[in-house]
């Protein structure tokens, strides 16, 4: 009698540990990798939250993403890329699954339901990168603020903002948006009055913050 292949579960075999995958905890502020390492491995989130950054020749550091429980980082090297292009930092603890290149591809291609799963996340991340675009060049930094505050606040993944999870500082969120640090502080001051956001314990967004972002959202504008 023929044995049924069992069903294979990407969340489950992401979760455990197994040949060429590991399971690691990382305190704040420590280093998954830096920028310029060899990149051998792609990474999933299971619990908290990584921050990205690039170091420029002169020595300028940007943050160039903030990633949380769900997403993949450093698949760069599925794609040839032999050195890491950024330094990935823990924002608070974190629970991390590291993929070796080799099982990676294997599990790709073996494995429709973690291949379906993993174009999902890139096809997510590429909009996500346009979005972003988008925002830098349209929008004012107080609607750059809004929209990351709904993004760290996973805004539209069960239709409601959930506690930011970890401590994201004024320095960083400037960072990401491309402003000063006194701005955001009077940026988030401003939200609080207005009932946007509270601080207890937990940076809480709520769904009023929304219109904000949508308030005279740019459109792309194409010819006829």
């Amino acid at each position: 009698m023929k044995r049924t292949k069992a069903t294979f579960d990407p969340k489950k075999f992401l979760a455990k540990v197994g040949e060429g995958k590991t399971v690691s905890k990382y305190g704040k502020d420590q280093i998954v990798f830096s920028q310029g390492e060899a990149a051998d491995a792609v990474f999933f989130i299971q619990q908290g939250n990584v921050k990205l950054t690039v170091v420029s020749e002169q020595g300028k550091e940007a943050v160039v993403a903030m990633l949380g429980p769900g997403h993949f980082f450093g698949e760069g090297c599925l794609n040839g890329h032999p050195l890491r292009m950024a330094t990935t930092r823990a924002v608070g603890e974190c629970l991390i699954t590291r993929l070796e290149k080799a099982i990676m591809i294997a599990t790709i291609h073996n494995e429709p339901e973690f291949s379906e799963l993993f174009i999902s996340y890139l096809l997510a991340r590429n909009s996500r990168i346009e979005e972003d675009l988008v925002d830098q060049l349209f929008n004012s930094s107080e609607k750059r603020l809004a929209r990351l505050l709904l993004l760290l606040a996973n805004y539209g993944k069960d239709g409601r903002p959930e506690p930011i999870v970890g401590k994201f500082s004024q320095e960083t969120l400037a960072e990401m948006i491309g402003t000063t640090r006194a701005r955001v502080s009077f940026f988030m001051n401003k939200f609080r009055k207005l009932g946007f956001i509270e601080y207890n314990g937990k940076l809480e967004v709520h769904t009023s913050l929304l219109n904000m972002v949508l308030h005279d959202k740019p459109e792309i504008k194409t010819g006829n």
